[in-house]
């Protein structure tokens, strides 16, 4: 990454005088603040959430800090309308908005949006009313046994909810009327209650081996300190990586301060969720998209009140209003989902390491496969480094093996190798788990017609249609198209004509159904398992040996632990290695090693095996060995030469329009004012491996530079040089990771 300088930390709060003129920022793709008049006779900080008129319409807005245009005439100025009762936003996330604005390019209140996703939270909540005792109440009162119990119920004086009362006293709600009534009990406001219970930081949780006690008291102190660091904490899989950071969150709820973790799937987060709860006693708060409205405000306020001591959730908690952030983790760091690919385009694993030093809080990196930008900031002194190099409990390691399927295939029209076949077989004929690995959801990732050869393409993408039997449609993966399979070939009218070309998840369990009739099969992918309910009762259905066969996508690689389960079998493992992405072999490795690292998790040594055209390509070779140290030395070496990342910096611009001409003419006009210069290189333009994409023609070029030469500037000025028309988009990916 870039640095950019991040300012002073202070965190106190410049006041604006009455009547001043104030710069207050919207939620809107806006370059800059606009001013307003504070209201009269108001003070108003830096920071405060203001409603403001825009146009005809009102807008939610932040004061934010600079000052304001002297040029701008006085009649000009408009008045702050209402000053929101919400904690002001701190002086440090104010800085990470212009921070991350700066870094990836785009306007300041795109980012904001994104610091006030939930704007009902801004108003205050609204008290609650309950009942308590009457302090006079009437002499003669008659008292039943059901008012009696509910007099003494409230015998403290703290007031109740009806409902509350109802239940703890198991009475009707027409007992409270009467006794309201008659003048026993009165309406009275109740006291507000915490949104989240703290958790214990000293609640007994697993017992800790010598190496993971070492990592834990590293990272401990590093909260301790109060000051930025970072730290790659790296393990092998089941290692005990969660509870040892678990001791730093611990530590900073010791300090009074605040913890975030980011994972990359918080949906299928139920096992981790479990882990907490029985380090912590109670369960975190959560952050992610499908948080219902309510849960989403109380949240997003304890948050900003500081009551949510530690909180979960996906790349967007980020931007949550911390006012002491001691602490963020990003779990499983080298995940690509951390990338946010639209409207603000950037690296949650990178912010988290600048809100952290803005934050003046420890930040944790953990993963079993870190990415080579982690791996190398470490081995440069940039991060400390935290390892564990064995499985917890006595555990060891799978075994992998390959199978190479030019020497055994699989039978015609099938896609399991005869030593897959036999090693499944043989691990449920013991009563142990299995698990067939695929990445791609669906029965088929394509569908032609055998009788003219024609693709069913996408309208929208330059995309296959993928098939989903059970589903009965074709489905677009990049935009969501659906339709129903066609009769008869849509180019030449053969009727019956289409078959399913590859394999899918429901392909291979369609095959698994015939070769295991009697095992309990599970299909784990984003189409069955499609949010935390769902992911918790298969982990639970797992766990209880209510399954017997796994058949999963990516998702069965994000951090499960299933106990019984023994093999794991890997159905193409050249999946990942197909195209010129500059990290195919990286990733590649990353998911297969974690995948594999779900078998033989406790007693029972796992077993994994690999079906491969290839099995003499150096990621096979480095997952047979285990040496991760030495793939990744091998990946260094291999980028070096050619500054690509981590070693050199990398900008994509992405050009689109729904019309074609447009979108080329922009693309040729940007690549004919393409900056130049000693470690300066623009590819492009050229089509996007994704020439359409949702109806847009899309153009790619890509600036790579040097270590030591920003792109930030470099951008600006190539962009000032072109006009874009209104009809076509240059969208601007930093540090991208993906090429499509």
């Amino acid at each position: 990454m870039h640095t950019i300088n991040t300012g002073d930390a202070d965190e106190v709060a410049s006041v604006v005088a009455l009547a001043a003129r104030l710069r207050v920022l919207l939620p809107l793709p806006l370059a800059d603040a606009y001013d307003y008049r504070a209201p009269v006779g108001a003070v108003v900080p830096v920071g405060a959430f203001v409603v403001v008129p825009l146009g005809r319409r009102q807008s939610i807005g932040v004061v934010w800090d600079g000052d304001p245009n002297p040029g701008l005439s006085e009649k000009r100025l408009r008045s702050v309308e209402q000053v929101l009762d919400a904690p002001p936003m701190t002086a440090t996330l104010r800085r990470f908005v212009d921070w991350v604005a700066a870094y990836t390019l785009s306007p300041p209140g795109a980012v904001l949006r994104m610091a006030m996703s939930a704007p009902s939270a801004l108003e205050a909540p609204a008290p609650r009313a309950g009942w308590r005792r009457a302090p006079h109440p009437p002499d003669g009162a008659r008292i039943t046994p059901p008012r009696r119990r509910v007099l003494d119920l409230l015998a403290d004086d703290t007031p109740r909810a009806g409902g509350q009362i109802a239940e703890a006293a198991s009475v009707a709600p027409a007992i409270l009327r009467g006794m309201a009534d008659a003048g026993l009990i009165e309406p009275a406001l109740m006291p507000r209650q915490a949104a989240f219970t703290r958790p214990d930081p000293d609640h007994p949780g697993p017992s800790l081996g010598p190496e993971q006690a070492t990592a834990a008291d590293a990272l401990r102190a590093a909260v301790s300190r109060r000051a930025f660091s970072t730290t790659l904490l790296t393990g092998v899989t089941g290692s005990g990586k969660t509870e040892v950071y678990f001791e730093a969150v611990a530590q900073a709820l010791r300090e009074g301060r605040q913890a975030l973790v980011l994972l990359p799937e918080i949906a299928l987060s139920a096992q981790w969720l479990d882990r907490f709860r029985g380090r912590f006693g109670v369960a975190p708060a959560l952050w992610h998209s499908e948080l219902t409205p309510r849960t989403r405000r109380e949240t997003w306020r304890a948050v900003a009140e500081g009551e949510a001591p530690v909180l979960v959730g996906a790349r967007s908690a980020l931007f949550l209003p911390f006012p002491d952030l001691g602490l963020i983790v990003v779990d499983e760091e080298h995940e690509t989902a951390f990338k946010q690919e639209e409207g603000v385009v950037y690296h949650a694993r990178d912010m988290a390491v600048v809100r952290a030093r803005l934050s003046s809080a420890a930040c944790v990196l953990a993963s079993a496969t870190p990415s080579l930008e982690s791996t190398t900031n470490a081995a440069t002194g940039r991060y400390a480094s935290v390892h564990l190099p064995a499985r917890h409990g006595g555990a060891e390691m799978p075994d992998v093996a390959l199978i190479d399927l030019r020497r055994t295939p699989p039978e015609r029209g099938h896609f399991l190798s005869p030593p897959l076949v036999e090693a499944v077989t043989q691990t449920l004929a013991r009563g142990e788990q299995a698990m067939l690995f695929l990445n791609r959801r669906g029965y088929a990732p394509m569908t032609l017609c055998r009788a003219c050869g024609h693709r069913l393409r996408c309208p929208n993408c330059t995309a296959w249609l993928v098939e989903h039997r059970a589903a009965r449609r074709l489905q677009c993966h990049h935009c969501g198209h659906v339709e129903a399979p066609p009769e008869a070939c849509p180019n030449c009218g053969a009727p019956h004509s289409t078959v399913p070309i590859g394999p899918g998840v429901e392909r291979v369990l369609e095959e698994a159904t015939a070769l295991w009739p009697e095992a309990r099969r599970l299909v784990m992918a984003s189409d069955t398992i499609p949010g935390p309910a769902a992911a918790a009762a298969a982990a639970q259905a797992i766990q209880n040996r209510e399954v017997d066969l796994i058949i999963g996508t990516q998702i069965v690689a994000k951090g499960w632990h299933f106990p019984h389960l023994t093999l794991v079998g890997v159905v193409d493992a050249d999946l990942g290695l197909a195209g010129g992405d500059l990290r195919a072999s990286e990733r590649t490795f990353q998911l297969l090693h974690q995948v594999a690292g779900r078998a033989g998790r406790e007693e029972h040594r796992g077993r994994v095996l690999l079906q491969s055209f290839a099995p003499e390509h150096p990621v096979m070779q480095a997952l047979v060995s285990g040496d991760l140290d030495a793939f990744m030395e091998a990946e260094a070496n291999d980028r070096r030469p050619g500054h690509w990342p981590p070693f050199g910096r990398l900008a994509a611009l992405i050009v689109s329009s729904e019309d074609e001409r447009a979108a080329e003419r922009t693309a040729r006009d940007l690549g004919l004012a393409a900056p130049g210069g000693e470690g300066v290189e623009v590819l492009g333009p050229a089509p996007a491996p994704l020439a359409i994409l949702r109806g847009r023609h899309r153009r790619r070029l890509l600036l790579k530079t040097r270590r030591d030469i920003a792109v930030q500037p470099l951008l600006q000025d190539w962009l000032a040089k072109v006009t874009v028309p209104g009809n076509v988009r240059v969208q601007v990916d930093v540090d991208p990771v993906g090429f499509l």
